[in-house]
């Protein structure tokens, strides 16, 4: 029953994610060259996770993405169990966002789908690495002291704003697969055909973020034991 409650925790985070994330994006816009609507969008993704985290952090750790769950994954803070069943909650509660979200903007909206820099492949696979990199590492960095559970999803939020608010002018921001994979599914085209992009360069970024941090820590754990 435990486990259970978790799966529905991610999927239902997740459903939160991309319902109001995407929603944003898709009522406000994202143009740079206006830039209410990109810090408002950027301040939508990382104000739900501050929610999500203070709401059901406690019940599943507040993953919402499988980059995030994967990290967790190779740092042995989740067995692959749960690693299956948290991503196919993700991946379910994005595909219900998405669909929710197309009832009230319709699909075309775009639904906040991802898009290449510049049609460009590998120039959005490096954004989206890097962003993921820097996300993740942060994650790990904050949650790996019971000291900082106070304030850890107010420092992931604000991560995922900052991520944001420069990666949304190359590729939209995805640093999450579920977050891409809902709405592009709805969408098509060409959101649909450039969407390994957005799968496998964040769960690269996410797997060098678990090796560095696992390396860099180390040391401390070391030094604690003794």
């Amino acid at each position: 029953m435990d486990s259970l409650k978790k799966y529905l925790a991610e999927c239902i985070g997740t459903f939160v994610l991309v319902f109001f994330g995407c929603g944003t994006a898709c009522v406000v816009g994202c143009d740079a060259s206006i830039g209410s609507g990109y810090i408002l969008t950027a301040l939508a993704f990382g104000l739900v996770i501050v929610a999500m985290a203070y709401s059901i952090g406690n019940i599943s750790g507040c993953h919402i993405n499988p980059a995030v769950s994967l990290a967790m994954l190779i740092n042995k803070k989740l067995d692959v169990k749960d690693f299956l069943f948290y991503v196919a909650s993700q991946l379910v509660g994005a595909v219900l966002g998405a669909i929710c979200l197309a009832a009230f903007v319709g699909v075309d909206s775009k639904l906040g789908t991802n898009a290449l820099y510049n049609g460009n492949v590998w120039q959005s696979f490096v954004i989206e690495l890097i962003l993921t990199f820097v996300f993740v590492i942060a994650i790990l960095g904050v949650t790996s002291k019971t000291e900082n559970s106070s304030i850890a999803g107010l420092v992931i939020g604000l991560t995922l704003v900052l991520v944001h608010i420069l990666g949304i002018g190359f590729t939209g921001t995805s640093v999450n697969p579920a977050r891409s994979i809902g709405p592009a599914i709805l969408v098509g085209g060409d959101a649909a055909k450039d969407l390994w992009v957005f799968i496998v360069a964040p769960l690269m970024g996410a797997a060098i973020a678990a090796l560095i941090y696992k390396f860099l820590s180390s040391d401390e754990k070391e030094v604690a034991k003794k």
